[in-house]
């Protein structure tokens, strides 16, 4: 089969490279500096829970690539030496029904090891769609039957074994040029009118750049959020000052809020490039700390630019990924911790139980030391896992927290997992 428009190394490349232009963003959307904070001892506060967090993941879409290998399935959803850990799978509801069962032995491995599976719709079957002078849309009056299109495909996977975690209403909707468009205004009546008879959870509106217009509506609108369970965005594009969402602080509570598809900060380098590779985990620092996302999914699994190398192995980028996600498990909590102790350098910091996870970014040229404080913290070990230019995901030495209190170096351009138990 032809690759889909969709394929990354064309068409989708370029949008999102357009898109990056048409947001004004001349420059990387981790290009704003930020200044170095006064303080430098990182403080970790574990009483001060901010979000929960539901994984990290990424696509497979077995259509316009080769899907997963068993092998490559193990090294995505797996946890152990060389496994990314992910816990998240996101598949394609494809517009022929035909092709559903091609994503089901991906899914069924995922699910098998832990991981929540969700899908995404780019067309509802081209006899529900309609020509209209911005491309393509769903019939207005197809929308009970495109409802029970996806209560289908939700079904057909359940019948295959998979539960599905949730289902989107449309992959980026305001970004529709190879598939189908919907307005605000359409996404609110859907999600007021049919989205009630989905029988799983219901993600909306996916916007391709986290464009409140798009999401605004339906947390204004108490019968549309109360059918929708989960507010997704992608942030291709996204400035730093538009991952706050006071909206959906204020009104979206016992609703969930995943960033359901990225690459960053591009498709077209190699995802070994180092220290470019940091971007990547500056990027989830920014996402969790400044959007309080809950989760962080990634475009394809395996691709040049992606976490698994097209040989199956662990990229730079996979590791930053992996940094997170090995060791911030499904349920684990964001908590407060000094984010940005000195210019350069990002902390993210999670619990379980008694349980503590920082992750360390240095992008600096040199190495940098910090006192490390955890309130109420006693004494104990603290295992510590580093990747650098030369090494990935290594265990590194373990410092010794004394009475709360350890320091710890972060080499030059690296990142680090400590975990405190």
């Amino acid at each position: 089969m032809a690759h889909h428009p969709n394929e990354p190394e064309t068409t989708k490349a370029k949008l999102k490279r357009r898109s990056l232009l048409t947001a004004g963003a001349a420059l990387p959307v981790l290009a704003a500096a930020e200044p170095a904070a006064a303080q430098t001892t990182i403080l970790v506060e574990p009483n001060t829970v901010q979000q929960t967090i539901q994984g990290f993941g990424g696509m497979n879409h077995a259509v316009w690539i080769a899907d997963l290998t068993a092998a490559q399935r193990d090294t995505a959803f797996g946890n152990g030496a060389n496994q990314l850990g992910f816990s998240i799978l996101r598949i394609p509801v494809h517009e022929d029904r035909n092709n559903w069962s091609r994503e089901v032995a991906t899914a069924q491995r995922a699910q098998a090891l832990g991981a929540k599976v969700f899908a995404s719709p780019w067309n509802p079957p081209a006899s529900m769609t309609e020509t209209f002078s911005g491309g393509k849309r769903l019939r207005y009056d197809m929308y009970d039957d495109y409802a029970q299109y996806l209560n289908d495909f939700d079904q057909f996977m359940a019948n295959n074994g998979v539960d599905l975690y949730g289902i989107s209403v449309q992959n980026e909707p305001d970004y529709a040029h190879d598939w189908t468009a919907w307005t605000p205004t359409e996404m609110l009546n859907f999600c007021r009118n049919n989205a009630g008879t989905i029988g799983t959870r219901v993600i909306a509106p996916e916007s391709f750049q986290y464009r409140k217009n798009m999401s605004d509506p339906i947390l204004n609108d108490s019968l549309a959020l109360g059918n929708v369970d989960i507010i997704g965005a992608h942030l291709y594009g996204t400035q730093n000052a538009d991952l706050p969402y006071p909206l959906f602080q204020q009104k979206g509570g016992g609703k969930e809020l995943w960033m359901t598809e990225v690459y960053h900060p591009n498709s077209t380098d190699s995802a070994d490039l180092w220290p470019g590779a940091l971007d990547t985990g500056e990027h989830i620092h920014r996402a969790l700390v400044y959007g309080r996302f809950q989760t962080y999914v990634w475009w394809y699994i395996r691709r040049s630019y992606g976490p698994m190398r097209e040989d199956g192995q662990i990229s730079k980028r996979g590791a930053n990924m992996a940094h997170f996600s090995k060791w911030v498990r499904p349920g684990y909590q964001r908590i407060t911790a000094t984010a940005n102790p000195q210019a350069n350098v990002y902390i993210t910091a999670f619990k379980s139980g008694a349980k503590i996870v920082i992750v360390a970014i240095n992008k600096n040229s040199s190495a940098v030391y910090f006192p490390f404080t955890v309130q109420g913290g006693g004494n104990a070990t603290v295992a510590s896992w580093v990747t650098t230019s030369s090494q990935t995901l290594a265990a590194s030495s373990s410092p010794t927290m004394t009475n709360g209190s350890f320091g710890a170096q972060l080499p030059a351009s690296s990142i680090r997992t400590f975990v405190i138990n």
